[in-house]
């Protein structure tokens, strides 16, 4: 039988020479061309319908704003969107308009999404996601990136890198600033409320809350400015966002010619201290202190 084990023992590798390493197939490097097939984006239309909207509508009762200045856009663009929990991602499934929506991928973290096989799979036909590196701005990150791009799809990238984890928005990284300035498409800049109290961090169970989106207009990236600069300028619409969800369009851009208009970063202080400083949740009563 010693002529069975021969036949099915892999060769050992000799001493001196180095032992190649199989290239992986999950992660960053999962590859998810196949989901942007027609059938994948049929499949993703049943779900936007059949499921997202419907949850969206019962748990978050979303307001939208904005979607008229989407009306005329032709795709590809991306959507660079603050970021508060996985129920931004179904939010913005269900608001985006059609013609933008159908041709969509999702950056999400490699870790999180596509640790194994199945799990990629079923975040690339669900939600059309591709694989990005959280921590760097990665060659292969990018490649993925461009790739969805140049087969026609918008991209949504949330630039911060990550869920808030405390309720305010983070800095925002240069990854979607620098994915536009290459492809040479628009940047919409979006503003998401209330989403953080529907699925918050730690929590595998949605809660009914209110919440919004706003659409902002198309940016293009100016030749004289790096991909830093544009990306610092996205923050700084998004923020203008905010400021016209909470007190309307004209209030909004009068903070924004005074130089007003406050960041979401929130205060540069403790933990205690920058949750106290968001307020009271939404639906608290109004005599409960809005401690941590």
């Amino acid at each position: 039988m010693g002529w069975i084990r021969f036949i099915t023992t892999p060769p050992s590798t000799p001493k001196g020479v180095e032992k190649p390493v199989p290239e992986s197939t999950v992660g960053v490097q999962y590859n998810t061309k196949w989901a942007r097939s027609r059938p994948a984006k049929v499949a993703r239309e049943v779900g936007v319908w059949g499921f997202m909207k419907p949850a969206i509508q019962i748990y978050g009762s979303p307001r939208v704003i904005g979607t008229d200045r989407l009306t005329d856009l032709e795709g590809p663009v991306v959507f660079a969107a603050n970021h508060h929990s996985h129920a931004d991602t179904s939010l913005l499934l269900a608001t985006i308009p059609a013609h933008l929506r159908r041709n969509l991928s999702v950056a999400a973290g490699a870790d999180y999404f596509f640790p194994n096989k199945v799990a990629g799979a079923l975040s690339a036909l669900f939600i059309g996601a591709i694989p990005i590196e959280r921590q760097k701005l990665s060659k292969l990150s990018i490649e993925n990136a461009l790739e969805a791009i140049d087969s026609c799809n918008s991209l949504l990238i949330y630039p911060e890198g990550g869920r808030s984890p405390d309720g305010w928005s983070r800095e925002h990284r240069p990854g979607a600033a620098f994915v536009a300035k290459k492809s040479g498409v628009p940047v919409v800049p979006t503003y998401i409320d209330g989403t953080g109290s529907i699925l918050p961090k730690g929590k595998n169970w949605p809660s009914r809350s209110r919440c919004a989106v706003v659409f902002g207009s198309p940016m293009q990236s100016d030749e004289s400015e790096d991909a830093r600069a544009f990306a610092k300028r996205i923050e700084s619409r998004v923020s203008e966002l905010a400021d016209e969800f909470s007190s309307g369009w004209w209030e909004a851009r009068k903070k924004a010619h005074a130089g007003q208009t406050k960041d979401l970063n929130g205060p540069e202080a403790g933990a205690w201290r920058r949750r106290w400083a968001l307020g009271p949740k939404p639906g608290a009563k109004a005599n409960k202190p809005s401690w941590p």
